[in-house]
């Protein structure tokens, strides 16, 4: 078929028990696994390095900077495990001082994780928090789609719930502001199952959105990408870069009579025995697949969008904000950046500023030219924190939207209708391929502990299947 052209003819053969694609997280820890079960592994990366949605490099002057995943929070015990093995050093993410509210062009300040100029737009705020808490307790986290309301819940927007619920104002910008800065989507873009199910696999809202106690508390201090390189270095050999995946045969395909799979890579096959392809799910839909994956596989593939975003850093001598008492972190209602964090290294220099650009504002400023979005990321830093942030030594964005192998962050997110509907294809094995990443996970999904745990759920799978049949296990 003309799927194989003689320029994508495989130039290497090669043979393992387990082909694993993605060197992510996911992917990474269901090599591990493996591994540790006396399972051959290969482990198929299209990227030079390992990492996924972690990604970590050096600003001129070498001060490392996230460009993508971050932060860990008190309940991700995954990630707080592997933290503890490697050795790696953490530091709590600053948070001393006032933080920043804009709101229809004036700045406020304020304590805490919610906005609190106005008690009662607090007030209101803490009640919605508190019944959408409540709600998402009602959603199974293996089974969403078998909650009791879930067909009323799978049948709205966030933005519909939010426009039914809360009353217009304030208090309705700042719900808006938090689902966006958690999924970088906007709420009519999100089934409410969706956000309840997300919230229960977090804990809470508050975790979800808060620093102290929640998902963003601590910081890696040589950079999150950090965990994936030292699981791959572990690894060794094991992990190929540089060889992105085209096709996956299974059994059926009459090049593969032997039974099993090939996975067809730049200049390689693979042939095994399992697959775990641990990608996001709009990557893995387009991979070829022979034969071709059910519908209701493929329609679910179709219907799970990644978040917008780009993240923004502002390199500064010092972190100027901290001399007004300030935090660094920011809550607007107007962009391009509506929220900041300070995100300068442990010892406080470098000052770095980082903000995102998420939603909508990405979609639009994604389609501008670099100087455009500089000045217009500076713009918004200036009203927040004056003059001084005007000129920043270096301006370092990472767009992930433009990002061949991830197009989008942080998570793909599943809009109205697709928990109910295709709900039940997003971890079934199909045939000899099983999936992971941490749009699988139940248990902090979108986030690099959820990552892991879909790496664990995927290899115990696979484990599951070979344990009669390969010699390879010891």
């Amino acid at each position: 078929m003309g799927f194989f052209s003689p320029e994508r003819a495989p130039l290497e053969q090669r043979h393992a028990d387990v082909v694993v694609v993605g060197a992510g997280l996911a992917g990474l820890m269901t090599a591990r696994q493996l591994v540790a079960a006396g399972v051959d592994v290969l482990v198929v990366e299209a990227r030079d390095r390992v990492g996924g949605r972690t990604y970590t490099k050096a600003s001129s002057d070498g001060t490392l900077i996230d460009m993508g995943g971050q932060w860990i929070g008190p309940t991700q015990q995954r990630i707080a495990a592997l933290t503890q093995e490697f050795g790696l050093a953490t530091f709590p993410t600053y948070v001393e001082g006032q933080n920043i509210e804009y709101h229809e062009g004036e700045r406020f300040l304020y304590s805490g994780a919610i906005p609190m100029h106005d008690p009662l737009v607090t007030m209101q705020s803490i009640e919605a928090m508190l019944e959408i808490n409540i709600m998402a307790q009602e959603v199974p986290l293996d089974a969403p789609w078998s909650a009791e309301n879930a067909l009323v819940w799978d049948s709205q927007t966030v933005e519909t719930w939010i426009q039914t619920h809360i009353e217009e104002g304030p208090t309705r910008t700042w719900i808006r502001l938090a689902v966006a800065s958690v999924f970088a989507a906007e709420p009519r873009d999100i089934s409410f199952l969706h956000l309840l199910f997300y919230v229960h696999s977090g804990g809470s809202f508050n975790e979800l959105i808060s620093v102290t106690r929640g998902a963003q508390e601590t910081r890696f201090r040589e950079g999150a990408q950090q965990v994936s390189q030292r699981m791959a270095a572990a690894l060794g050999e094991r992990v190929l870069l540089q060889k992105p995946v085209y096709a996956i045969l299974q059994e059926e395909h009459e090049g593969n009579k032997e039974g099993g799979v090939q996975v067809i890579c730049e200049g390689l096959v693979v042939s095994a025995q399992r697959v775990v392809i641990a990608i996001p799910p709009t990557l893995a839909g387009r991979l070829h697949y022979e034969p071709q994956l059910p519908g209701h596989r493929d329609q679910l593939t179709q219907r799970m969008p990644m978040g917008s975003i780009i993240k923004v850093h502002c390199v500064y001598d010092r972190p100027f904000w901290r001399d007004a008492g300030l935090s660094g972190q920011v809550a607007s209602d107007s962009g391009p950046v509506c929220v900041t964090f300070d995100n300068s290294p442990e010892g406080g220099t470098p000052g770095v500023l980082m903000g995102f650009i998420d939603g909508d504002e990405a979609r639009f400023w994604s389609r501008k030219s670099l100087e455009e979005r500089r000045t217009a990321v500076l713009d918004c830093l200036v009203r927040y924190f004056g003059e001084q942030a005007r000129t920043p030594r270096e301006y370092i964005e990472q767009n992930w939207g433009e990002e061949a192998y991830s197009r989008g962050c942080y998570v793909a997110y599943l809009p109205p209708g697709v928990w109910t509907s295709y709900g039940e294809a997003l971890r079934g094995p199909i045939g000899r391929i099983h999936w992971a990443g941490t749009e699988t996970a139940t248990v902090w999904n979108g986030y690099m502990d959820g990552a892991l745990q879909s790496g664990e759920r995927a290899a115990a799978e696979v484990l599951a299947a070979l344990s009669p049949k390969s010699e390879h296990i010891a």
